[in-house]
C-alpha cells in the first residue's frame, strides 16, 4: 500500500479506509499545512477533534498534524480536515523584544506555546527592537522575516517538518526536480510590474541629534527609463544602515514579477511551499531554465497516482 494514514485517539490507533483520495496543501506564508481526506462513518472508528494524524507515502514521512474539522453527510461520508502545528500560529499575543534575531523570535514563540521545535537555522541579522501588540504569531514572525530579508537579503521559510517547526533559507530548500511540459500538463504564466516592483528606493531617517532628515536613495536608471519611476518609500528605524538597506531593497524589487501556475505535475513529496524547483520551459518566447520559489503547493494522492499543483514565483525568473 503506497499511502498510509493513521489517526491516534489517546492510546487507540486507527487505519481508516480512505475514500476518494488524500490532499496535502501548503502555502509559503501565513497558513498552516493542511491535510484533507474522506472516510466512511463507522461506529468502531472513534475519532474526534484534536486527534493526531500521520500520513506517509511510499514509506516517506509527509504530514503530521491534528484534526480540526469533521463534516458528516447523509451518505455517511466523513470529511476530515487536519492542520500541522503552524495552525497554532493563528493565536494572537503581544511581544516586545530588543536585539533578537528571527531565529530567537521563532524559538521563543515555539517555547511559549509548547510547540515541538525542529531545526532552526541561524539567521544572523539582529532586529534592534519591535513592539508587536495584539498580533497573530504568524504576523509577528512574518515581520521578523521581512526585516531580516530587507537588511540581510535572504529569505527564510518557516514550515512544519512532520511535527517539528523548522526554519530554513530558501537556498537550503532546493529540490532537484525539473518542471517542464512533460512533467506539468497545464500552466498559466503572468509577467507584471504592477505590484511589488520598484526601480527607485527612497529611505529617510529623522536624526534627533542633528535635527536633520537623512535621505538614502538607490535607483536603476535603466528600468526607470523603461517603466517610469516606481518608488519604494519608507522610514528607517534607529540602528538601520540606510545605504545597505536601500541597495538591498532595490536588488529585491527591481524586477518584473513573474508567476507560473502548473497543474497536474508529476508528484514529488519533497516539494512543498517554500521549496525551490527547476523550471525548464519556453515561455513568452524565452527559454527558461531557472530555480523558482514555490508559493503554494497542493499534492493529490488518488488511485495509486500522485500529482501536484504548483504556484511558482520569480523576479525575471531569479529569486
Amino acid at each position: 500500500m503506497e499511502t498510509e494514514l493513521i489517526i491516534q485517539n489517546g492510546k487507540k490507533v486507527y487505519c481508516p479506509a480512505v475514500q476518494e483520495g488524500i490532499e496535502w496543501s501548503t502555502e509559503r506564508s501565513g497558513s498552516p499545512g493542511q491535510l484533507t481526506f474522506k472516510i466512511l462513518e463507522d461506529k468502531k472508528l472513534n475519532i474526534t477533534e484534536g486527534n493526531a494524524v500521520r500520513f506517509k507515502y511510499k514509506g516517506k514521512k509527509v504530514f503530521y498534524g491534528f484534526i480540526f474539522t469533521r463534516k458528516i453527510d447523509s451518505d455517511g461520508i466523513v470529511s476530515v480536515t487536519a492542520y500541522d502545528q503552524l495552525r497554532y500560529l493563528k493565536n494572537k499575543d503581544t511581544y516586545v523584544y530588543e536585539n533578537k534575531t528571527l531565529t530567537q523570535v521563532v524559538k521563543r514563540i515555539v517555547t511559549d506555546f509548547s510547540l515541538r521545535k525542529g531545526k532552526l537555522e541561524q539567521t544572523g541579522y539582529v532586529i534592534p527592537s519591535r513592539v508587536e501588540d495584539g498580533q497573530t504569531l504568524f504576523d509577528i514572525i512574518a515581520n521578523a522575516q521581512d526585516l531580516t530579508m530587507v537588511n540581510k537579503g535572504k529569505l527564510y521559510v518557516l514550515y512544519d517538518d512532520f511535527g517539528k517547526i523548522a526554519l530554513k533559507s530558501i537556498g537550503n530548500m532546493k529540490v532537484n526536480i525539473v518542471i517542464d511540459r512533460d512533467t506539468g500538463q497545464k500552466y498559466d504564466y503572468t509577467s507584471s510590474i504592477d505590484s511589488d516592483t520598484y526601480n527607485q528606493v527612497k529611505l529617510y531617517f529623522d536624526n534627533e541629534k542633528t535635527g536633520c532628515r537623512e535621505i538614502y536613495i538607490a535607483k536603476s536608471s535603466k528600468n526607470i527609463n523603461a517603466w517610469g519611476v516606481l518608488q519604494y518609500y519608507e522610514k528607517l528605524q534607529e540602528g538601520e544602515n540606510g545605504k545597505v538597506k536601500a541597495d538591498t531593497l532595490l536588488d529585491l524589487y527591481n524586477a518584473r514579477k513573474k508567476n507560473l501556475s502548473v497543474s497536474q505535475a508529476v508528484g514529488d513529496h519533497r516539494v512543498r511551499a517554500g521549496s525551490m524547483v527547476v523550471v525548464s520551459m519556453k515561455i513568452d518566447n524565452k527559454k527558461i531554465l531557472q530555480y523558482m520559489l514555490v508559493e503554494k503547493c497542493k499534492h493529490v494522492y488518488r488511485d495509486n497516482e500522485h500529482w501536484m499543483d504548483l504556484t511558482l514565483r520569480g523576479g525575471d525568473f531569479c529569486v
